[in-house]
């Protein structure tokens, strides 16, 4: 195709993960800075009623990143099968559905949350002295959500195909961007929340026109036709493969949510504030593994397709390593300085102390997690849509919820009992997966004695006849 797909077969393992992983990571960290650096803006300017209203956003803002990374991940894993495959056809049909579908599924979500935004904000948590503030803030960041959508899942079809730096400098400059605009129009101008919500959309509009222009640039050897255009059999196998990462994505939100109701029942705004605090940090560790574990997806995908089983069972051993280590140097650094970083976000004593508290209750097991989410993953790229689908909801939705809403709003232990319910759901969610991951690891050892078996077999038959 004329795009570095070779090293997906050839490269060091090891240094291909790496090159991946840097963009795949900075990816999704601008798409957390956006909100994150507007928090820390609004927060020690205005106060903790804009970081609650942020806060309250925030799960929103999750569902339409979500909708991006569903068909990010789905159309890439699907281009670098058909790579591996040499089925370039299909390769340009998944691209063509992908952009047609980003354009369809974002335009709809932009109009259903604007219709019934207030309704939405009130359900997430926003008490009436925060509502104005989230009200404003959601109103102008929707009109930047279909750039952001579109760069995403133009940057993972061209990492797909092997070309990373587009992505990284493209986010390189929506968070400068964003930094930059969002001191002169919060900090400069005093614009609040608004001028923090008008940095982001800037900021998204600037990144999408540097992809733009290298997709239209790529697509000079690629030669894909533009236009609209969405095969029933392709969109559903995109959103198929792709499903468990919304949910990866989507279900941050939602639990996020249900979070925010209970404490603000239970506990009250303060509850809500520190859960916006201490999740900013909580979900820049989880990109981090999240990053390593999709820029895995395309290795793994390209050498299923291409039935090089010796070297997928080496890309999954070596990114659950890259991200166990990675895990480990994160999760000591947050523990050591977890005051200095919450203090980044608030001023108020009494907020930090209870954050920091929170904050070290949450993270307590977190580098065994990190095998959970490449699991998801690997089993999303070889084509096992099922099993990443029921992994991908299992710790968020169908633990992490119900133990929350038990020790909180059942059994009364208050904030204390929304925050042992992280390492808990963490716990049972990694032995689900080590014995999924073993059981894979049997599988594709079977298919790499097999096809020892047939070489073999084939240089046997070969080997010349003395008939002297």
């Amino acid at each position: 195709m004329g795009l570095n797909d070779e090293a997906f077969s050839k490269e060091k393992v090891s240094k291909l993960l790496f090159k991946f992983s840097v963009p795949a990571i900075v990816s999704l960290l601008v798409a957390e800075l956006y909100n994150m650096v507007d928090t820390i803006f609004v927060g020690r300017e205005i106060g903790a009623n804009a970081i609650g209203a942020l806060v309250v956003v925030f799960p929103i803002q999750r569902i339409i990143a979500a909708v991006g990374m569903l068909l990010a991940i789905g159309t890439s894993t699907s281009v670098a099968r058909s790579n591996g495959e040499k089925d370039y056809d299909n390769l340009r049909l998944y691209i063509r559905n992908a952009l047609s579908l980003a354009m369809v599924l974002t335009f709809l979500l932009i109009i259903s949350i604007f219709i019934f935004k207030e309704k939405l904000l009130v359900f997430l948590g926003a008490s009436s002295v925060v509502l104005p503030y989230a009200n404003d803030y959601l109103s102008i960041i929707l009109m930047g959500s279909i750039f952001q959508c579109f760069t995403v899942v133009i940057g993972y079809i061209l990492m797909s195909l092997g070309n990373r730096r587009v992505l990284l400098t493209s986010n390189f400059i929506g968070a400068t961007t964003n930094i930059i605009v969002d001191y002169i129009l919060v900090v400069s101008f005093n614009l609040g929340v608004k001028g923090a919500a008008i940095a982001t959309v800037a900021s998204q509009i600037l990144a999408f026109t540097y992809m733009l222009y290298n997709f239209v640039k790529a697509n000079k050897v690629l030669k894909i036709k533009i236009g609209f255009n969405i095969n029933r059999k392709i969109a559903k196998s995109i959103i198929m493969i792709g499903f468990a990462a919304f949910i990866i994505e989507a279900e941050d939100g939602l639990a996020l949510a249900v979070l925010n109701n209970l404490l603000l029942n239970n506990v009250g705004d303060i509850g809500v504030i520190v859960s916006g605090v201490i999740s900013k940090v909580f979900m820049f560790m989880f990109i981090t593994i999240i990053g390593i574990s999709s820029a895995m997806q395309p290795i793994a995908a390209y050498n299923s397709g291409a039935g090089e089983y010796t070297r997928l069972r080496k890309v999954i051993r070596e990114s659950i390593i890259v991200a166990f280590i990675t895990s480990i140097i994160l999760w000591a650094g947050a523990l050591i300085f977890a005051k200095q970083i919450i203090s980044v976000f608030v001023k108020d004593k009494h907020i930090i102390a209870e954050s920091v508290k929170a904050f070290r209750i949450m993270i307590s097991v977190f580098p065994i997690i990190s095998l959970y989410y490449v699991s998801i993953y690997y089993f999303q790229a070889i084509g096992k849509a099922k099993t990443s689908f029921l992994l991908s909801i299992y710790r968020q939705l169908l633990l992490f919820i119900p133990l929350s809403v038990l020790f909180v709003g059942v059994l009364k232990l208050g904030a204390i009992g929304a925050w042992i319910s992280y390492p808990i759901s963490d716990i049972i969610s990694t032995i689900t997966s080590y014995f999924l991951i073993r059981r894979e690891r049997v599988r594709i050892n079977k298919k790499v004695e097999e096809k020892k078996k047939k070489v073999t077999t084939k240089k046997v038959c070969q080997m010349p006849v003395y008939e002297g």
